[in-house]
């Protein structure tokens, strides 16, 4: 399970990104308020990312890559590529993986009861940060530190870009000594994207484990 928690962790960071809202510019978080600013007229997004896991408990580290796609309020999709290919999707109330080489997936009900031990909770929350985090900023990174115990989490640090698009990665930090990063790429906003990207549909053979 606490596998799956990671591989949740790495999707939820952007979702909570995406869910920002200019409503708290109140302060000099200058790199808060940017990010902020650019998301109010994303209506979704795509892009692809590089991550890398360090998984303590394995002793290994892992590094994927693949393609993501937003849409609010409670729709995203990560298709991780390569020979441990599998869908990540978030859609309304819903949480699955499907591990597409095993013809496995993982199904469980997307809400705070469920996931109350990982940050996936705050998927629509970010726009609170400042009530929810400790901000330092410095250089040309951001690191948010919970106020409250939120899972498994210490701190999260947001690297800024230079472009249009103010993030350029994330990296996770949790008790366990895990750290996920994620490196993003070839952002596009505003494309269209349909509803039924994110269809929880599965192929036929496909054994199902509910969470």
């Amino acid at each position: 399970m606490r596998r799956l928690l990671i591989y949740i962790r790495a999707a939820w960071l952007l979702g909570c990104l995406f869910a920002a809202t200019p409503a708290q510019a109140a302060d000099n978080m200058i790199g808060v308020d940017r990010i902020q600013k650019a998301y109010e007229n994303i209506t979704d997004m795509r892009g692809t990312f590089t991550q890398k896991s360090v998984i303590k408990d394995l002793r290994k580290t892992e590094t994927y890559k693949g393609e993501f796609f937003i849409k609010p309020p409670l729709r995203m999709k990560w298709s991780y590529k390569g020979k441990e290919a599998q869908d990540l999707i978030i859609n309304n109330d819903t949480v699955l993986i499907y591990k597409k080489g095993e013809a496995q997936a993982y199904r469980g009900k997307f809400d705070r009861a469920t996931y109350g031990q990982s940050p996936v909770a705050l998927l629509t929350g970010f726009g609170s940060i400042r009530a929810e985090f400790d901000i330092t900023e410095k250089d040309n990174s951001i690191v948010l530190r919970p106020k409250k115990p939120m899972g498994a989490v210490t701190n999260i640090r947001i690297t800024l870009s230079d472009g249009d698009f103010p993030i350029r990665s994330f990296v996770i930090n949790d008790t366990y000594g895990n750290v996920i990063e994620i490196e993003l790429r070839d952002i596009r906003i505003n494309t269209g994207l349909k509803d039924s990207l994110f269809d929880l549909t599965l192929p036929k053979g496909v054994n199902v484990l509910e969470q």
